[in-house]
């Protein structure tokens, strides 16, 4: 085979030719994972103040409640309210983009490149906030002039009667003082689910339909109950379904979610209508000062969380994670 005498190929690429375009696609590739299950589920609040309070109130137990006729009054005390409180954390992003980048032609269907930026910047301030609401075990901070304020993770709202970690372990004190110290790493099964479900509907008169928030080897783990699962193969395209998305107890049913940004050593049994994510500022961008060839904004969001009554969730800790 011998190529004509005169013509150029694409080999020649660019000293002969010098004109092909190169083969940028229009499409972006990303699999970055952006979902953030426990902020979606929770209910919006305001916060008018750095430091955000609420109150709780829970009743006296059911008693024996028997009087003889003309029985002068002796009041007893009720429980008292119980004031909780949480501080705003700023949670914030940059972006920076030179003049030139933002005008010349770009690969990907990027038609700004400072608009790509900011959305990519919203979606790290949210995967941020998930960790810092259940990711990690943090106490609040009131901070000051030289310290950030730092949200009270859910963790620290949690007690005596609404955390069950391994063994030897300390529950926190709540109202976002202190973290729990978990006790020995034990492997998740059926019967702490069951254990943990009883105590949620001992301490909460709330929805029949939870919320389960767990990592990834404990999700796993949970689909290999046989008590409450179901292993079937679906008619249309012949897939065994192999795994349990909602677990239905003998209290309660709860949708088992997995959360890449979750404390993956704990189970978060959580009733969404008593969890709220307060906004102080809501999500905002603004442009900073030019001082140079370049754009720069700054993405913020200060916001805290309101874990409105505690004994409407349960936490399992200590959960071995492979």
């Amino acid at each position: 085979m011998t190529q004509a005498v005169g013509a150029h190929s694409s080999y020649d690429e660019p000293i002969a030719t010098g004109g092909n375009r190169e083969d940028l696609s229009d499409v972006l590739y990303d699999v970055s994972p952006t979902e953030t299950p426990f902020i979606t589920a929770t209910k919006k609040g305001k916060a008018t103040a750095t430091a955000h309070d609420w109150l709780t109130d829970e009743l006296t137990p059911a008693g024996d409640n028997a009087h003889i006729e003309g029985d002068d009054a002796t009041p007893t005390d009720p429980n008292p309210r119980i004031r909780l409180s949480n501080y705003t954390q700023i949670f914030k992003k940059h972006a920076v983009v030179t003049g030139t980048q933002e005008k010349v032609l770009k690969g990907g269907g990027i038609k700004s490149e400072m608009a790509y930026q900011v959305a990519r910047r919203l979606k790290e301030i949210n995967r941020d906030a998930e960790r810092a609401f259940i990711g990690i075990a943090n106490a609040k901070v009131a901070g000051d002039d030289s310290t950030p304020r730092e949200i009270g993770s859910f963790e620290t709202y949690m007690t005596a009667e609404t955390y069950q970690g391994g063994l030897t372990f300390t529950p926190p004190t709540g109202n976002g003082v202190d973290v729990a110290t978990p006790g020995t790493a034990r492997a998740i099964d059926e019967d702490i689910l069951k254990a943990a479900l009883e105590t949620l509907w001992l301490n909460s008169g709330g929805n029949e339909n939870i919320l389960g928030i767990v990592g990834a080897h404990v999700r796993g783990q949970i689909s290999t109950f046989t008590g409450s699962a179901t292993r079937y193969v679906t008619t249309e395209d012949k897939k065994l379904v192999a795994s349990i998305n909602v677990y239905d107890g003998d209290f309660h049913t709860v949708t088992v979610t997995p959360d890449r940004y979750s404390d993956p050593t704990s189970m978060f049994l959580i009733d969404p209508e008593y969890v709220k994510t307060c906004d102080l500022r809501g999500v905002s961008t603004k442009d900073l000062a030019v001082t140079g060839d370049s754009t720069r904004k700054e993405i913020v969001w200060e916001c805290t969380l309101e874990v409105c009554n505690p004994l409407g969730h349960v936490q399992v800790g200590a959960l071995e994670t492979s």
